[in-house]
């Protein structure tokens, strides 16, 4: 009986083992097949039109440019009653300085399309404007300053002159293609960005 019954658990302690083996493999089998598919590694970035927005708002900074010039303007004013200049109450000057336009495309504003089935992205900038205007205050420079009795120079004169000045320099910059420029320099930026994004190699991608 004693014979009999050490074999018998001789018997069981190897059904056991197999049993655990088998469980072993099986495991082992499943552990790869999940890894084979991916299982446990982070997941490759997907293109999609909230991401490419995100990227866009981050270099809304980059895609500006800068427009530099010297300008000099002439102001002059008279007195008038009833729209008849009043002699003798002429003033003027002569203004020099030099000023920077910014102007660029408000990357917030982009229209971002993403189609999975055609492996397309497009995205629709806004038009390009004006960001900035500053005039630094040690490079403006008054001349021929000719001041008159009944008709003081007042602080109001220099600013309203420069607000005109501005405008006229502003629309200049704009002629000679200032927003042109701008909007180019903003959809070779995108593309440049964009084309670094992971899968985007994918997709076609068009920005207008």
């Amino acid at each position: 009986m004693a014979k009999e019954e050490k074999e018998h658990r001789s018997h069981l302690s190897f059904r056991i083992k197999v049993v655990l083996a088998v469980v072993i493999v099986i495991a082992v089998l499943v552990i790869g097949l999940l890894i084979g598919l991916g299982f446990g590694k982070e997941s490759e970035p997907v293109i999609t039109a909230e991401l490419i927005g995100q990227q866009l708002t981050s270099v809304q900074e980059l895609v500006s440019v800068d427009y530099h010039y010297t300008n000099m303007g002439k102001y002059e004013n008279k007195l008038d009653f009833y729209g008849w200049p009043v002699p003798f109450t002429s003033k003027s000057f002569i203004v020099s300085y030099d000023g920077t336009i910014k102007a660029g495309v408000d990357l917030s504003q982009a229209k971002v399309e993403v189609n999975d089935l055609t492996k397309a992205v497009t995205v629709t900038l806004p038009e390009s404007r004006i960001i900035s205007h500053e005039i630094p205050e040690d490079t403006i420079e008054v001349f021929d300053e000719n001041d008159n009795l009944f008709n003081h120079i007042t602080i109001d004169d220099y600013t309203g002159f420069t607000r005109d000045q501005k405008a006229a320099v502003e629309q200049k910059a704009i002629d000679n293609g200032l927003l042109t420029a701008a909007a180019e320099r903003a959809k070779d930026a995108v593309k440049a960005l964009l084309d670094l994004m992971p899968e985007m190699d994918k997709y076609t991608l068009t920005v207008k």
